[in-house]
């Protein structure tokens, strides 16, 4: 695993038509569905985009540099894949119905293992600012995502069931709920539903569930993962094991943590997705946008993500701060403690999120800050003992927070928390630590912690997952320094977390 390439999310790999089994619908007549009840088939059956054997889909991958990393770290494809384009019936967050659409990659061949009966993953991807993003098609080059999940499951015998949210591709929903727990967790079981309805009637039907249900995620997606593992659980639904990876999953004390300077990259995208998100869902954050966001953004920033519009241009064009959270003129609140804590912090990765073209009032930005102080999580900025959420926020955006925070729950099948440690898009001891210290009294091995950046133990079975990664930073640090290394990080965990996660569902 020594010649692996930190840039794997950079994969770029595209499959026409030509010279492929088929593309098209299995039956050429889709019919559309009658119903519009949660998890019911909006076409039956499903588009296929593209049906590739497993010696073409090594040789797509194995035309580019980055596919051949690719293939360094997820194993030479033992299955052909089909790729499915799947349309169900979902709710949005305020409970709303709408449609939202997904991947369906399902494995086929001769070789042992990938047809018959086999283990399903459900996976949630990460954060898309691309409204037009869609899993399924695998001929588009963009599709970086899609192609992972591919190489590292469908190609190695799982089922893949991997919505692309409400608000994405071709949902009615003209809104994302990002990072809102009971929606998205709705959303991944509709399109579980949906994808075991469609399963029997697809031209790989040799294929089916073989009963076993495993559920991952990364960044947006590990939040999502997990959500959604507590609400199979809640609702009856087995859940062979999961891994959630690299989630923002203790969500008030991650809160807490960027208001008060610790400002992770891509803040200004989270924020305005949230800002949306819990807006629309709840309608509690604000009677008008200006109490929240600077006038220069006032106007567009509901609503302003996922889009059509490309996020430099977006950018470019001043509708939102490429780093500036907050402004870089400390507010003064007359408590010498408090403007200590709100002034620019030291630390130059912090730093970045400070600037004259903020997206956040300092107002807003001091109101938090005030009931943070007052009603404190117990995570963030000093643990406590059992490190518990907030009893009793008063602001509105911390009320939003602790009732999508995961410190509410306990798991009862086996799980994989994976992220590196030095991650400054979604902080791991914030994030990975926090939920580890609430599930700190369950029995051993009910819940596994991998660090890709930690320690490397020649006799873990991670160990050579670590290596790659360590490898892969250390190729990063050498071509670009220290810089390369932070405005990568969180994306070159991904491959090698995701593939951890296939690991460890092999053990069951």
């Amino acid at each position: 695993m020594s010649r692996l390439a930190a840039g794997i999310f950079a994969l770029g790999i595209a499959i026409g038509c030509t010279g492929l089994a088929s593309c098209g619908s299995d039956s050429g007549s889709a019919m559309m569905g009658t119903s519009t009840d949660r998890g019911t088939l909006v076409y039956d059956p499903p588009f296929r985009i593209a049906s590739l054997n497993a010696a073409d889909f090594g040789s797509q991958l194995g035309a580019t540099a980055a596919g051949k990393s690719l293939l360094a770290v997820a194993g030479a494809p033992a299955c052909g894949v089909d790729f499915y384009h799947v349309e169900y019936n979902t709710v949005g967050g305020a409970g709303e119905k709408t449609t939202a659409s997904g991947a369906l990659l399902v494995p086929t061949g001769a070789a042992t293992g990938c047809s018959g009966p086999r283990p399903i993953v459900l996976y949630a991807h990460a954060i898309q600012t691309d409204k037009t993003a869609n899993l399924a098609d695998i001929t588009n080059t963009s599709n970086r995502e899609g192609a992972l999940i591919a190489a590292v499951f469908a190609a190695h015998g799982y089922i893949v069931v991997a919505p692309n949210y409400a608000g994405y591709d071709t949902s009615s929903l003209p809104y994302h709920p990002f990072l809102n727990g009971d929606q998205q967790s709705k959303d991944m079981i509709d399109a579980l539903a949906a994808a075991r309805t469609a399963l029997p009637q697809v031209s790989s039907a040799a294929t089916s569930d073989g009963g076993k249900l495993f559920v991952t995620g990364y960044s947006q997606g590990g939040y999502v993962a997990m959500a959604t593992h507590k609400a199979l659980q809640a609702a009856g639904m087995p859940v062979t094991a999961a891994a959630p990876m690299s989630g923002p999953y203790a969500l008030e004390a991650f809160g807490d943590a960027i208001f008060f300077g610790n400002v992770n990259l891509g803040s200004t995208v989270f924020a305005d997705m949230v800002a949306t998100s819990y807006q629309r869902s709840y309608s509690n954050l604000y009677s008008s946008p200006g109490q929240v966001f600077e006038p220069a953004y006032a106007s567009s920033a509901e609503g302003l993500l996922p889009s059509a519009t490309p996020l430099n241009t977006l950018f470019a064009t001043g509708k939102l701060p490429q780093t500036a959270l907050f402004n870089s003129t400390t507010p003064v609140t007359g408590n010498p403690n408090l403007d200590a804590a709100l002034a620019v912090p030291a630390n130059p990765l912090f730093a970045l999120g400070f600037g004259p073209s903020n997206l956040i009032t300092n107002n807003y930005r001091v109101s938090y800050a005030l009931d943070a102080l007052a009603n404190p999580d117990g995570a963030v900025p000093t643990p406590k003992a059992g490190v518990p959420v907030s009893a009793a926020p008063q602001n509105a955006l911390r009320q939003d927070l602790k009732t999508n925070d995961l410190r509410s729950w306990i798991p009862k099948s086996p799980l994989l928390l994976c992220g590196g440690d030095q991650d400054p898009t979604v902080f791991f001891n914030v994030n990975t630590g926090t939920m580890q210290a609430f599930w700190s009294a369950l029995p051993a091995g009910l819940v596994t912690v991998l660090d890709v950046n930690g320690t490397v133990n020649p006799a873990s079975p991670f160990a050579p997952v670590q290596v790659g990664f360590q490898t892969a930073l250390a190729g990063l640090l050498a071509s670009g320094g220290q810089t390369a290394v932070v405005q990568n990080y969180h994306v070159t965990v991904a491959p090698f977390c995701t593939v951890a996660a296939r690991g460890f569902f092999g053990q069951f």
